[in-house]
């Protein structure tokens, strides 16, 4: 009995319940449109801000998925530098985010670009530029050939939960012919949103290198989605949204890889996902809005430089912000300054209408007013 997706006698022909699809895939597309009509009357400055956001974003997260973990401030160098927008006080890059961040540009600005081999091998090549994942040596910027099987395990060595197998090195040149075929021949006479599902789980089934397959994956999904409205503005980060829900993600992607070729259930994950994006990316517009706002209402006021770090801080957290509230024990220890010196900036901040005092005594907190 066949065991996996691609060993299906009617692999790759993909199917799908249209009629389950129509009501997930309707509430994607009007959170869609009022999100591009909200970037688009941002102006030039924030909808660019935005968009080095929404890429910062989507670098960090598709690479926390793989355990990955990049500095999300040398990332916005990178972005910011190719956006055009300061980053002046950034940290300098490595050749590993660039070759990241070189991946995502080109996926947005060159979206009707052919994809094949070589453009992709380049891609590979740009994730990994020493050769090296981690410690280990890998094929780069070519299909696997091994015939060992490529499995994707979880559990301690010894005890490991086998959760998928690839098709046969053997035959991966072949099945990324086919691939590219799809592609092509898809654009423009499916749903742009499910081809870009589709295009996920095509992708990473074939597993077509020996490492970063699901960075590429999701490039190529963000690549479908640029297609799809003929933008090369992201504002939104589908990478961020399954690292939220990386368990999930993964459990839909096992489902689908050890079904048949009748994706519906997947699908119907991918719009969610797709739809809690847009919410995040939403809530991220406004903040980043709250954060201009704020810097131009004090844009005279004479914030030292303690002062400035920590209000950057607060307006970069959650709504929450600071878990249990900043206090001047956190303002000490983020501006590594005296209780006095904390005690003096804080109540100068509470003067100038930037913080407010809550509570009293012991217990006093501080929050930003936005």
């Amino acid at each position: 009995m066949a065991k996996y997706i691609w060993q299906q006698n009617d692999w790759p022909r993909f199917r799908w319940e249209s009629a389950e699809l129509i009501g997930p895939l309707a509430q994607c597309r009007k959170k869609q449109g009022k999100l591009i009509a909200r970037t688009e009357s941002l102006g030039l400055e924030m909808s660019r801000k935005a968009q080095a956001d929404a890429m910062t974003r989507e670098a960090v997260t598709t690479a926390e998925i793989e355990g990955v973990k990049l500095d999300t401030d040398t990332v916005r160098s990178s972005v910011a530098r190719r956006l055009g927008l300061p980053d002046a006080g950034l940290p300098k890059t490595s050749r590993a985010i660039e070759g990241l961040v070189d991946i995502l540009f080109d996926v947005a600005e060159k979206h009707n670009d052919t994809l094949d081999a070589e453009r992709l091998f380049g891609w590979h090549a740009a994730l990994f530029p020493t050769g090296y994942s981690g410690l280990k040596k890998i094929m780069t910027a070519q299909w696997r050939t091994s015939e060992t099987p490529m499995r994707i395990l979880s559990g301690p060595i010894g005890k490991e939960k086998v959760h998928f197998i690839a098709p046969d090195g053997a035959d991966v040149a072949t099945e990324m012919q086919n691939f590219f075929t799809w592609w092509r021949t898809s654009h423009g006479t499916m749903d742009g949103m499910i081809r870009a599902g589709v295009a996920h789980l095509y992708f990473v089934t074939i597993h077509p290198f020996e490492d970063g397959n699901g960075r590429l994956a999701r490039a190529l999904t963000d690549m479908a989605m640029a297609q799809d409205d003929q933008s090369s503005l992201r504002c939104y980060s589908l990478s961020a949204q399954i690292r939220n829900d990386r368990q999930a993600y993964y459990d839909a992607l096992e489902a689908a890889q050890k079904g048949t070729c009748d994706i519906t259930n997947w699908l119907l994950w991918f719009l969610e996902c797709f739809s809690r994006a847009i919410d995040i990316s939403e809530h991220a517009i406004e903040k980043s809005g709250q954060v201009t706002q704020f810097w131009l209402r004090f844009k005279d006021a004479p914030f030292n430089q303690r002062q400035k770090k920590m209000l950057q801080k607060l307006l970069e957290a959650d709504p929450d912000g600071f878990e249990g509230g900043l206090s001047n024990k956190k303002y000490r220890g983020m501006t590594k300054t005296s209780q006095a010196t904390a005690a003096r900036d804080l109540t100068e901040l509470v003067n100038l209408g930037a913080l407010k005092k809550v509570g009293g005594g012991r217990n006093v907190r501080y929050e930003i007013v936005v």
